[in-house]
């Protein structure tokens, strides 16, 4: 005889509650699938196991709680081991979802797979979670709904998939959190439908009895069970909303990282007054040009404009007329240049312009024509100043084809400039080979000295050092190191030779950073013989425009060695310190705040101002030898060497006549005050281990001789 079978009846608060329990984890869900891409693995890893427990506890919540509705006439309580399996079934089931939400992309065998083992385990936390609720006589199924809840299972977990990728495309903040409230209400009802949908295929006979009352049973545990997950998912939640913010945060201040570094390397690479491209942008330019020009055979043109007379307007207006005026050229010139065209500033009134593509001898004609008319258009310097008008010398380099070095397109241009100066200036002029006379030495002497630098001086680069003496007393306190190349082939080749070949094919940084290595690595060693000499060194026009680079080569210098920066003295030309006056006294200012005095060399030669002078934090001016070599004969040179003495000591800046050669020109200048003197009067340029010979001598004899070396040289260093 058949038994009949219970009707069943559900709690309407109760599924109520379930449905808020599978639509709340669902938004839960949503936001976690975010946290698990984060592309940092240990990160992503946390995420994945916390988040497949957070979730995994509100879906088997959900379900518990969903079997909680169910009104049986008889108590009822679920067997404790059995409903633990169904809530690693739960745990199992969310990390799947999130480990195939955290792809990049859902093909179409991802999907497939990841629907079915999520339908699958669905199904077996939910039947897991039936089988806890133990009865006498068993449930019997209607199997037609079993596969229908095991298909709505699967269809929902497909769903959800699609969903979590679907998220990803929008592209605003409001639209993703409107977009993550409806997907998760509709992934709440798939959830809460194949619940029920596997509840009504349950079938209870009438006289039924639960086996398992002693099991996890009581009066609202449906409520504490839907508050505790609530919880739980609430504070993931939380957890969640703050990591994204760290993120957002953090990648924020990346982003700010990198727009900082990128500024810093484009700065690297440009012109400071100007914004043009500089000597570094310019050869990385040309050696991709010439290798584009070699592979595919394009033109590559390059066109020097090297201004007229534009030392007179510094020397008329000012230095701040001056960087106006090369700032209105930049702009000028700009303006006819293509956008995949380079302009560069190489020197105070040199711009090259680099082209490629149609180059034919007519239109680089026309270029260099179109160039000089608009330099030579009205330009204004300021109210009360008549309108400027410039001119300039163009030369036209074209590359051949073949394989001579990326420099000599440079130096072809440039000497085709200045044969348009010698000229008169003001027009353009194609290279020719008669133009280039001395100047193949140049590139041999330039490819020599880069090779000698690729092996750190190789031997053939060294630092001389000539004393300065006090004026009073002879005794020497400081020396200047000055730079020396001895050619294996050619012998000595003076400073006043291979110095302009270094500034021209852009050797100056890397001499110069050599240079400042040697003199402190020379430093060490006196110290470490007991002597104490400040050295002077040379900065180069180049070397202040790069401070980046030149602060830091000093400071790994002085750190490599041990030494104080206060032993380093820098020496810049009056007219380097004129250039763009202002970003030189920003450099100043950084190099004085590193501890390194400053030093004015060549003074009376730049038309400097001792009111913009009194800005710089410069210790010391060093009077220009011509006026040094004038004073036995000429009551001006006299007079001005005088003035500058006075009014440097007015400012407190000591002073350095150079130059001194004669008896009577030292007993001029001790006669006014002068600090200190150099020259060969007292010692020519040595080779260091001469200076050390000499000072240690010095000390033995108790300064019987003069000069000697003051006694703080022989001083224990401080620190």
């Amino acid at each position: 005889m058949p038994v009949a079978a219970l009707a069943l009846r559900f709690d309407p608060a109760v599924v109520a509650l379930s449905y808020l329990t599978a639509a709340f984890a669902s938004f839960v869900a949503l936001d976690l699938a975010q946290r698990v891409r984060n592309p940092g693995a240990l990160s992503a890893r946390i995420w994945w196991i916390a988040g497949s427990l957070s979730l995994g506890s509100g879906i088997w919540a959900m379900h518990f709680v969903g079997m909680l509705a169910l009104r049986l006439p008889f108590a009822v309580g679920y067997d404790t081991v059995t409903t633990l399996v169904s809530w690693l079934a739960a745990v199992g089931v969310s990390a799947i979802a999130l480990r195939v939400a955290s792809q990049d992309r859902l093909s179409a065998k991802r999907l497939t797979l990841g629907a079915v083992s999520m339908g699958a385990g669905i199904c077996g936390m939910h039947y897991t979670g039936m089988a806890a609720l133990v009865l006498s006589p068993g449930i019997r199924w209607n199997w037609s709904l079993v596969a229908a809840s095991a298909a709505v299972a699967t269809g929902a977990a497909a769903a959800a998939l699609v969903i979590f990728f679907w998220l990803r495309r929008l592209t605003t903040a409001r639209q993703a959190r409107w977009g993550q409230v409806v997907a998760a209400l509709v992934m709440g009802a798939a959830v809460a439908g194949m619940h029920y949908t596997g509840m009504a295929a349950a079938g209870f006979a009438e006289g039924t009895v639960c086996l398992s009352t002693d099991g996890l049973r009581g009066d609202n545990l449906e409520t504490l069970v839907a508050g505790a997950t609530f919880a739980l998912l609430l504070l993931t939640l939380c957890t969640s909303a703050l990591d994204a913010r760290v993120q957002r945060r953090t990648s924020g201040l990346q982003r700010s990282l990198h727009a900082a570094t990128t500024e810093l390397a484009e700065q690297a690479f440009r012109d400071p007054l100007t914004g043009l491209a500089n000597r570094l942008l310019l050869d990385d330019r040309i050696s991709h040009a010439l290798a584009r020009s070699r592979r595919d055979g394009a033109d590559v043109a390059l066109l020097m404009v090297n201004l007229d007379g534009f030392k007179p307007i510094n020397d008329s207006f000012g230095h701040a007329a001056g960087d106006a005026v090369l700032r209105e050229v930049a702009t000028r010139l700009q303006a006819q240049a293509r956008n995949h065209d380079t302009l560069a500033r190489l020197g105070a009134d040199e711009f090259v312009l680099l082209l490629e593509g149609e180059t034919s001898e007519a239109v680089l004609a026309q270029v260099a024509q179109r160039l000089l008319d608009m330099l030579a258009g009205p330009m204004s310097i300021g109210e009360g100043s008549p309108p400027l008008r410039l001119s300039a010398s163009v030369g036209i380099a074209l590359h051949g084809g073949n394989r001579e070095p990326d420099r000599t397109l440079i130096a072809q241009a440039e000497s085709a400039a200045q044969a348009v100066k010698r000229g008169g200036g003001n027009g353009f002029a194609f290279f020719e080979a008669h133009m280039q006379d001395g100047v193949r030495e140049q590139l041999e002497l330039a490819r020599d000295l880069r090779a000698v630098l690729d092996q750190a001086g190789a031997g053939q680069l060294s630092l001389h050092y000539q004393p300065k003496v006090a004026g009073d007393t002879e005794q020497v306190h400081g020396v200047e190191a000055l730079l020396r190349w001895q050619h294996p082939q050619r012998g000595p080749v003076g400073p006043g030779t291979f110095i302009p070949v270094a500034e021209r094919f852009g050797l100056i940084i890397p001499l110069g950073d050599w240079v400042i290595d040697e003199a402190c690595r020379q430093l060490a060693d006196w110290r470490e013989q007991g002597l104490t000499l400040r050295v002077a060194i040379n900065l180069s026009l180049q070397q202040l425009r790069q401070p980046e680079a030149l602060l830091q080569r000093l400071q790994q210098a002085l750190a490599r060695h041990g030494l104080d920066a206060s032993l380093l003295s820098c020496e810049i030309t009056e007219s380097a310190a004129m250039e763009d006056a202002a970003a030189t006294e920003r450099t100043l200012q950084r190099l004085g705040d590193l501890g390194v005095s400053l030093s004015i060399d060549d003074f009376g030669t730049g038309y400097s101002s001792l009111a913009y002078l009194r800005r710089l934090p410069v210790s010391q001016l060093k009077i220009d030898r011509s006026f040094i070599q004038d004073l036995e004969t000429s009551a001006d040179a006299r007079a001005i060497v005088k003035a500058v003495i006075e009014l440097a000591h007015a400012l407190g800046l000591e002073v350095v006549a150079e130059g001194v050669e004669t008896a009577g020109q030292a007993a001029e200048l001790r006669a006014r005050r002068c600090d200190k003197l150099q020259g060969f009067l007292f010692a020519r340029p040595m080779p260091a281990d001469d200076l050390t010979r000499w000072a240690l001598r010095s000390q033995h004899r108790g300064q019987a001789t003069s000069p000697g070396f003051s006694d703080s040289v022989f001083a224990s260093p401080a620190g």
